[in-house]
């Protein structure tokens, strides 16, 4: 088993589609199969996912999978995946946008279709919620959500 770094994209990329699909884990597991392999994504791999317990780094099949029930492009996950799983920044990777103290990023999926000023906006609203989090958790209003 790979221990996860802790870096967390794959995970709150993941974590953070689903709530905004509004699916139970169970619901993803159903969703999540390459139709090629069979390959699908199984319930306790994703509940471990989701909650930074060790996992397995996902293999072609398993991102496939992801990207279909997810509806996340393969590179996006591929990218995240490689940055949490095994430290690695893809070079030229222009699908995530970071706020200037790394705090805060903001992963797009459909990133080359962006303009440099489109990026250049991600990185400000990146950098407003970076303030953001910093002043609520300087006040104690802070959640683990964040």
């Amino acid at each position: 088993m790979h221990a996860m770094t802790e870096r967390t994209d794959f995970t709150y990329l993941l974590k953070d589609r689903r709530a905004e699909l509004g699916l139970s884990l169970r619901e993803m597991e159903a969703r999540c199969v390459d139709p090629a392999s069979g390959t699908q994504a199984k319930f306790g791999w994703l509940s471990k996912v989701e909650n930074g317990k060790p996992v397995d780094t996902p293999k072609e099949e398993l991102l496939v999978a992801l990207s279909i029930g997810y509806g996340i492009p393969e590179k996006t996950l591929k990218a995240a995946a490689a940055r949490q799983f095994l430290g690695l920044e893809l070079a030229g990777d222009s699908s995530v946008v970071w706020s200037d103290d790394h705090t805060t990023r903001i992963i797009v999926a459909h990133a080359g279709a962006m303009t440099e000023e489109d990026r250049q906006e991600l990185a400000e609203i990146a950098e407003i919620m970076a303030r953001r989090r910093a002043k609520r958790r300087g006040s104690g209003q802070g959640n683990s959500g964040d």
